[in-house]
């Protein structure tokens, strides 16, 4: 019901932007043009003052079944708060993908040169006939733009008037999120207490990232499957041939799942591989959400310990790419010839996708 488009170059954004919103204008077209390439920073010049007016906008919005999200270029989209409230996502979670949207660093010049190339679209989409203004009404409004000094853009009074527009522009990295956050939000709804998502998946399929974003938007704490390798001891040939007997479940079940859902601040101790021993604590804080991240982290020797499921998938040749920038040639040799194939089995034997709650 709440399926996302897939982020869209800004010539395809800008054409679906006209068709779904008839009383675009130049001017409409031109703040696309400067969301799309420079994001939506410039309303954080007084962060509090942004709070302040979004929590009153979002209180104030009729819920309503609009898409959540609608793609405006590769890396930005414009969030409907109305259809977000209908889908039940707290205020402030989407407040929170917002500020990390703002914050996220960029190099001004590719943001310049971005923005160079979405105007020079849309002077083609209008000369050539795909948007409900011509080239004269672009030209003339891009050049009293240009001589305004080129700032921020607000919508045009007849784009306010017809389609009433209530967004945020957020990253695509975050948008990608929605789905699951209105499922936890549900769950949150549904019954109180601690709530835990685990987040299993193929090598290098942003398992880690996605964990930290929602430690970013909800304030959850962070369990890493990653701090859990199996020490020198355990790993004999018996251990690796069993599906996912190179994490070291017995630790995990007896430093996690014991308070995974007290909702209190608690420790583990994290497995140093520089020492192939146990290192420092991991703090997490107190909260209502535990994130467990990391393959085998729905082992089902772990038990049903989590309230949502997720599988993080990426294809074969693209988990090859991201393990080389991230490791280098060598470690990506071993990953290739190691840590995927019994990362494979182990998914296989326990039809981990299969079983997941929701796949990103």
């Amino acid at each position: 019901m709440w399926e996302l488009e897939h982020p869209a170059a800004f010539a395809q954004a800008l054409v679906q932007q006209a068709a779904r919103h008839p009383a675009m204008k130049s001017q409409d077209a031109l703040k696309l043009c400067y969301q799309s390439a420079l994001g939506a920073e410039h309303l954080l010049a007084d962060r509090q003052a942004a709070i302040r007016y979004f929590d009153a906008e979002y209180t104030a919005v009729q819920p309503k079944f609009e898409p959540l999200a609608e793609a405006i270029g590769p890396q930005q989209y414009r969030v409907n708060l109305a259809g977000c409230k209908q889908a039940g996502l707290p205020g402030e979670w989407l407040l929170q993908m917002f500020l990390a949207s703002v914050q996220q660093p960029a190099d001004p010049v590719q943001k310049k040169e971005e923005l160079t190339a979405c105007l020079a679209q849309v002077e083609a989409a209008a000369q050539s006939g795909k948007l409900p203004f011509d080239g004269a009404a672009w030209q003339q409004k891009l050049q009293q733009w240009q001589a305004a000094g080129g700032g921020p853009v607000h919508h045009s009074d007849a784009y306010r008037s017809a389609e009433a527009p209530a967004y945020r522009v957020v990253g695509a990295q975050y948008v990608r999120l929605l789905p699951l956050l209105i499922k936890m939000a549900a769950l949150d709804a549904a019954a109180p207490g601690t709530k835990v998502v685990a987040i299993d998946g193929r090598s290098a399929s942003g398992k880690t990232t996605m964990a930290r974003q929602l430690a970013q938007i909800t304030g959850a704490g962070v369990v890493q499957m990653d701090d859990f390798f199996l020490p020198p001891q355990l790993r004999t040939p018996q251990r690796y041939a069993q599906p996912g007997g190179n994490v070291h479940h017995e630790r995990f079940a007896q430093q996690v799942l014991p308070l995974l859902r007290s909702g209190q601040a608690f420790a583990y101790q994290a497995f140093d591989c520089s020492t192939l021993a146990l290192g420092a604590w991991r703090q997490l804080p107190a909260s209502r959400w535990r994130v467990v991240e990391g393959a085998y982290s729905c082992h089902p020797v772990l038990g049903s310990y989590m309230d949502l499921r997720v599988f993080a998938d990426i294809a074969p040749e693209a988990q090859l790419q991201r393990v080389r920038r991230r490791n280098g040639e060598e470690q990506a040799k071993v990953y290739a010839e190691k840590w995927i194939p019994l990362e494979e089995a182990y998914l296989s034997e326990y039809q981990i996708a299969a079983k997941a709650d929701l796949a990103v």
